[in-house]
């Protein structure tokens, strides 16, 4: 068996309870094949970098589960046809890692104030004239 990793992007306007089924769907098409339920980490609403189905926000969920190519392809088919996914994407979880939330992003000023100013070498003045 293989470690999956799917990354869900849901409609912030469908119920919460809807998203759940969903999640439990998932879950089910998993250990139904046999499979290994590891993780489901809920990340939350965020705002997207740009519209998708005239939608500027949604809700993202990470799971992670072991299982045959078979049954993802299942998962796959079952996430494509409902309305609630707006985008989804399944890849080979890699051991050892640990996908997180992203951070919340600083402040401008703060990250601003973060950020050193380079430090410039002298400036070359000769020519090649002068050589």
């Amino acid at each position: 068996m293989t470690t999956y990793e799917i990354l869900l992007l849901l409609d912030p306007e469908q119920a919460e309870a809807h998203q759940e089924e969903l999640i439990a769907r998932v879950r089910s098409l998993v250990e139904a094949a046999a499979g290994t339920w590891r993780s489901h980490d809920a990340w939350g609403r965020r705002r997207l970098a740009y519209p998708i189905a005239k939608k500027a926000e949604g809700v993202y969920h990470l799971v992670v589960f072991e299982s045959t190519p078979e049954t993802l392809d299942e998962i796959v088919r079952v996430l494509k046809i409902d309305d609630a996914v707006l985008r989804q994407m399944a890849t080979k979880h890699i051991e050892g890692s640990r996908t997180s939330a992203p951070r919340e992003e600083p402040a401008p000023a703060a990250a601003a104030a973060a950020v050193p100013t380079p430090g410039y070498a002298e400036a070359n003045t000769r020519s090649d004239e002068e050589e």
